[in-house]
């Protein structure tokens, strides 16, 4: 999966021109936190946050009386207080490492621009929950099977080859690990999940469920 394909494209932008009281506005409207900045030709300047509007305003408003005020706000634009440390990635970018960068740089979302700087999308956490979700399978239904595995090369496909046997399909798959212990979760389409449950521990395989991690939160 590519960042591309699940990339924000509707998303409110300002220029360096737009007035703060406007990009302020613009915030409170959509309920943002944050808005990317963009110049005449779309490539990305930066980014502006809620808090450095809330901060530029009041600095303003102290000493000023209330027509100077009105005039100063009329000028205040968002290029006087633009951010430009702003993260990017391009579309081509793999989903997993986005999602890894955002992790590490603990970042709300990343900017996605083009081989021109372009800004032509963006992503944020709700889109990286959305692909886990879509990745493990979880609105297809069908039943999930979670089993403990020596971590060595060919598990997955002697895992798939029970449940092929078995004439099923196999919805998703998804492998982590825990405290040294590697963990596969499968989603297969079928109702009841014994009978796989079944064969799956005929073939030596240990299968777990919550009640094995309840260590890991009480």
């Amino acid at each position: 999966m590519f960042v591309g394909l699940k990339m924000l494209r509707d998303f409110v932008k300002v220029t360096p021109k737009t007035l703060v009281k406007d990009a302020q506005k613009t915030l409170e409207d959509s309920k943002l936190w944050m808005l990317l900045v963009v110049d005449e030709d779309d490539r990305l300047v930066g980014y502006v946050r809620k808090e450095d509007i809330s901060a530029a305003l009041p600095s303003i408003m102290t000493s000023l009386e209330k027509h100077e005020l009105s005039y100063l706000m009329s000028k205040l634009t968002v290029g006087k207080i633009v951010r430009k440390d702003i993260q990017t990635v391009s579309p081509e970018t793999e989903i997993e490492a986005a999602a890894d960068m955002m992790y590490e740089m603990n970042l709300a979302g990343l900017a996605v621009v083009d081989e021109n700087d372009a800004l032509i999308g963006y992503i944020n956490r709700n889109v990286m929950l959305d692909v886990l979700t879509e990745e493990m399978g979880y609105r297809e239904g069908g039943s999930r099977i979670t089993i403990e595995v020596a971590d060595r090369s060919g598990v997955l496909y002697e895992v798939a080859g029970v449940i092929a046997n078995m004439k099923l399909s196999i919805i998703s798959t998804g492998t982590f690990f825990h405290n040294g212990r590697r963990i596969v979760v499968v989603r297969v389409d079928i109702e009841d999940p014994s009978p796989v449950a079944a064969a799956l521990q005929e073939r030596g395989y240990k299968l777990v469920g919550a009640s094995d991690f309840m260590d890991a939160w009480s």
